[in-house]
């Protein structure tokens, strides 16, 4: 055999040892201003570890991701001395992804996954469905920067907080009677003009009320949200000496701070306020209008950036396109619990196909298998340190901060070797491959 020949041989079998194993990732950081500073961010310690960077305690850790969008690329390491991106690895190795992910999605990762550290609420918007999505990436490009939806789930690493989806017609009765500056700046002489004359129709009318209200705050006047602000935050400090505000009144007053004369401060009277503890998740659906408000945690989406703003933002706002696009489906939202997969692996299942997420948390020297499945996986170590053994025979040691691709077909074992050692994973939604 010649020695180029030899060559090629012998950089064949290594290259099957890479796609045989589990890889390590180098992943992006986003430093948008409403994270949280320094090593006090999830964001920061995890970027810090993985990336080796020096966390600077004046700057805003907000987003850690983990896939293959072209805003926030992760590199893989593929141990030729190259260091790709991994959808570059991707697209040069597409059998990573498996028979059915790659026929349904092509050379795509079809999930992207985060870490969130939220000091600042973010912006009430919402995401486009796949066809508005094409549309607006059409039309808008510099805006709009991918043609695909973004349904997501965030898992909550602390105590979080979220708005989400419309309040129900019950609540919105009350807001009626008791937010006078809501009726005031939508042109109103009192609460009891809004409400339904016919109680045949009654929760249809009151459907349109809130849809005709929240439309009116959003397309308000600064001048106007300004006044209503300033009366509303009078009223509240006064009405607070005599009684117990409401959580809601409080998150209000919260928001004014952070965003002062901006409308989606009054808007928030008109959405579910969600708060999670550690472990539960919320899941959110093309169209639904949402606000992380503060807190960690993990998420997990279809690949894609794009974000249609109406309130509590500097960003641009595209309010016509966001009221245009509105489920207007009310009432408090589903809070995940998870599924029990064994005694330290937790699932969460959303109703969309391009992903899940497995929690596990692992005390010292257990061990967990995690079977093998017809798609690629992303492993997050959020802390302690461990092993991983798959197909091969060699272990590898994982700690915090450690980010893997798994292929395909690819069963691997992880054990602890501290206290505790928790990690996520993300994979395509197994509801997927079991109606494929």
């Amino acid at each position: 055999m010649e020695q180029s020949q030899i060559q090629n041989h012998n950089l064949e079998k290594k290259r099957r040892r890479v796609l045989n194993k589990p890889l390590r990732l180098r992943c992006s950081v986003q430093n948008y201003n409403w994270g949280i500073l320094g090593n006090k961010s999830y964001v920061a310690r995890l970027f810090s570890l993985n990336s080796g960077s020096h966390i600077d305690p004046d700057e805003s850790y907000a987003e850690l991701w983990i896939g293959t969008h072209e805003s926030g690329p992760s590199f893989v390491d593929d141990q030729f001395g190259c260091l790709n991106s991994l959808k570059e690895w991707i697209s040069k190795n597409p059998d990573v992804l498996g028979d059915q992910v790659l026929k349904k999605w092509g050379g795509e990762l079809p999930f992207l996954f985060k870490v969130l550290s939220i000091n600042q609420a973010l912006s009430i918007q919402a995401h486009p469905d796949k066809e508005l999505a094409r549309a607006l990436h059409k039309s808008q490009p510099s805006l709009y920067k991918d043609d695909n939806h973004k349904p997501e789930l965030a898992l909550a690493l602390t105590e979080f907080e979220a708005l989400c989806g419309f309040i129900s017609l019950k609540d919105l009765r009350n807001v009626l009677f008791t937010v006078p500056e809501i009726i005031e700046l939508v042109g109103g002489a009192d609460a009891e003009q809004w409400l339904p004359v016919n109680e045949m129709d009654k929760n249809h009318e009151l459907e349109a009320v809130l849809e005709s209200i929240f439309s009116q705050i959003l397309l308000s006047s600064k001048d106007k949200i300004c006044q209503s602000l300033s009366k509303l935050k009078w009223r509240l400090n006064l009405e607070k000496k005599k009684r117990q505000l409401t959580d809601k009144e409080k998150l209000v007053l919260r928001l004014e701070g952070q965003y002062p004369a901006d409308a989606g401060v009054i808007a928030a009277f008109l959405l579910n306020y969600v708060k999670l503890n550690r472990g539960e998740a919320l899941c959110i659906g093309a169209n639904e209008p949402h606000a992380y408000i503060y807190g960690e945690c993990i998420e997990c989406m279809a690949t894609s950036d794009n974000v249609v703003r109406a309130g509590l933002t500097s960003k641009h706002r595209d309010i016509q396109t966001l009221l245009s696009m509105l489920k207007r489906r009310q009432g408090f939202p589903e809070i995940l619990q998870g599924l029990s997969l064994n005694q330290y692996t937790t699932r969460y299942l959303p109703p969309f196909e391009e992903f899940e997420v497995d929690r596990c948390i692992l005390p010292e020297a257990a061990s967990v298998v995690f079977p093998s499945v017809p798609g690629p996986s992303l492993l997050l170590f959020i802390s302690g340190n461990g092993t991983i053994g798959a197909s091969v025979p060699e272990e590898q040691m994982v700690e915090e901060g450690d980010i893997l691709f798994l292929p395909a077909y690819m069963e691997f074992t992880i054990t602890s070797e501290s206290k505790e050692l928790h990690l996520y994973r993300a994979g395509v939604n197994s509801s997927f491959f079991q109606a494929y």
